[in-house]
């Protein structure tokens, strides 16, 4: 008996020690190079251009503004999301209704996507009900923003404590399973956004986002299973 529990200790061991390495490279292959899809014209675009931004340490890319243009998006190829984490850095402008700037995902087609955004114009507002819509999700295209504030006041869009420069980068987690997405803003431990998922969309694709009017900035962007 001694004998046989000690060969389930020892393949235990194995089993762990094997398992190691492959956890190492399943994390380092979630991350993005966004500079390399750019420059090799990798996005699949909807209603916007996208150039290489690099900006001190940060090497991203920019999504322009389009005055007369609904949202945009820039779709990463061969990339299938269920549930896991997305992270990444954004820069918006503190430009009153001029800045929306996020991350849309379990994407379909065009305006068919749930996305988590931000409205950097507001992170610092001095108006508090302007505050309160710093971050907020939606579910196209039955839950747009409107949509939500009307029937569901609040409950879909809120505030960030502490709140982040609006002219500056700010790091966004977003942490998604089959009911809930919770939003998660530079180094907070308690999740700025959690709401219930709306659409029974269980997986699709990851793009930068930007809503209309905007353009915006993003880099560092990892996409990691639970």
């Amino acid at each position: 008996m001694k004998n046989r529990n000690n060969k389930y200790i020892l393949a235990l061991w194995a089993v762990t020690l094997l398992s190691l390495p492959q956890a190492s490279a399943q994390k380092k292959d979630s991350e993005i190079n966004l500079v390399t899809l750019a420059k090799q014209n990798g996005f699949r675009l909807e209603n916007r251009t996208l150039q290489v931004l690099m900006d001190g340490n940060r090497q991203g890319v920019r999504l322009d503004e389009k005055p007369d243009a609904n949202e945009g998006v820039a779709w990463l190829p061969n990339t299938s999301f269920s549930q896991g984490t997305i992270e990444v850095d954004i820069r918006g402008r503190d430009i009153l209704q001029r800045s929306f700037v996020g991350i849309a995902f379990h994407g379909s087609g065009e305006r068919n996507y749930d996305a988590v955004y931000f409205r950097p114009f507001n992170f610092r507002s001095a108006d508090p009900v302007r505050r309160v819509h710093a971050v907020q999700y939606i579910s196209l295209p039955k839950h747009d923003w409107p949509v939500l504030r009307k029937e569901f006041p609040d409950q879909y869009e809120k505030g960030i404590d502490p709140a982040p420069d609006p002219n500056d980068w700010f790091h966004a987690r977003i942490v998604v399973d089959n009911e809930t997405i919770r939003v998660f803003v530079n180094d907070n431990a308690t999740p700025s956004l959690t709401v219930r998922k709306l659409s029974d969309r269980r997986e699709g694709n990851v793009g930068l986002w930007v809503g209309a009017t905007s353009g915006g900035d993003f880099a560092n962007l990892t996409i990691t299973p639970p």
